[in-house]
């Protein structure tokens, strides 16, 4: 079945315990405090959920017990992105036997692929299974950026396909990519800072990291945003514009991790090569969501 996804999607983070093991317990926590504050749908397994760092085996857990727990009570998206097609397409059938509603495709790193490969590359896993597939375009992170041109040809080849997530931080790219678009294809925001100028171009939304800790203040920013009422969305985006500058004090996610311990939602752990937040990120952090009114 193909989902379209429309307002904020959290990249949820994934708790360990101090052995390094997933914290079940700690993530149903999180799934349940997205789902109680109104968040439209969740993301596990992405960048923000280390999926760099986990095994094959502790992804398809990760997956098939968070879609259990959640029980349909809110679409989930599964990333199965990687830099190898024949195991993105074998971690995409797994997610989708789990009852994954989509999976979200980070652009190849380290391999550098041309454009050319990268429409082969998406094609062949979008052909690989009946599921709604998100691009994740974050050149920041995988060396290479994946063009407009590009994007919209494998969205016209393969009909689910059916956002993007723009990362970019390149506004222009993402009006082109909006401007352009087949009907059955959108654009999400991959930056939440840029979430509003987005949406008002013609985006549909937004995967979002500071809705891990303020689920209801964001989405009620994304939620303004979509309905024009962009005052609303203003007043919201500039209270919560010091969260979103922090988030970033050191690599993601190490802050965010840091504002759910600090929330009582979490422990410290995270894997190597990420270490725990600073003590000088930790006051910031604080700070920020004491000003926010969150903490």
């Amino acid at each position: 079945m193909i989902h379209k996804f429309v307002g904020t999607g959290t990249a949820l983070v994934t708790p360990f315990l101090t052995d390094g093991s997933i914290d079940f317990p700690a993530l149903y926590r999180l799934l349940d405090f997205q789902i109680d504050n109104g968040i439209e749908y969740i993301v596990i397994g992405g960048s923000t959920g280390e999926s760099a760092t986990m095994s094959f085996a502790e992804k398809q857990l990760l997956f098939q017990k968070s879609i259990d727990y959640v029980a349909g009570r809110r679409p989930i998206i599964a990333g199965t992105g990687s830099n190898d097609t024949r195991a993105t397409i074998e971690l995409t059938k797994v997610a989708v036997d789990a009852g994954a509603d989509g999976v979200l495709l980070v652009s190849p790193f380290y391999n550098k692929p041309t454009q050319n490969g990268l429409i082969q590359h998406f094609s062949a896993i979008a052909q690989s299974a009946d599921t709604s597939f998100i691009l994740y375009n974050v050149p920041g992170r995988t060396a290479s950026n994946m063009l407009p041109e590009t994007q919209l040809a494998i969205a016209e080849a393969n009909k689910n396909v059916i956002a993007t997530k723009e990362a970019s931080a390149d506004l222009e790219q993402m009006m082109e990519i909006i401007r352009s678009a087949p009907s059955h294809f959108t654009l999400l925001a991959g930056d939440d800072s840029l979430t509003l100028p987005i949406i008002a171009s013609g985006g549909t939304g937004t995967i979002s990291v500071i809705s891990n800790y303020a689920p209801k203040q964001f989405g009620d920013l994304v939620r303004a945003s979509i309905a024009g009422d962009f005052s609303k969305a203003r007043e919201i985006l500039y209270k919560l514009l010091p969260l979103m500058k922090a988030n970033f004090i050191e690599s993601n996610p190490i802050p965010v991790k840091a504002a759910l311990q600090l929330m009582g939602m979490i422990g410290s752990t995270i894997r190597l090569p990420l270490t725990p937040a600073t003590e000088s990120t930790i006051t910031s952090m604080k700070k920020a969501l004491q000003d926010a009114h969150i903490l």
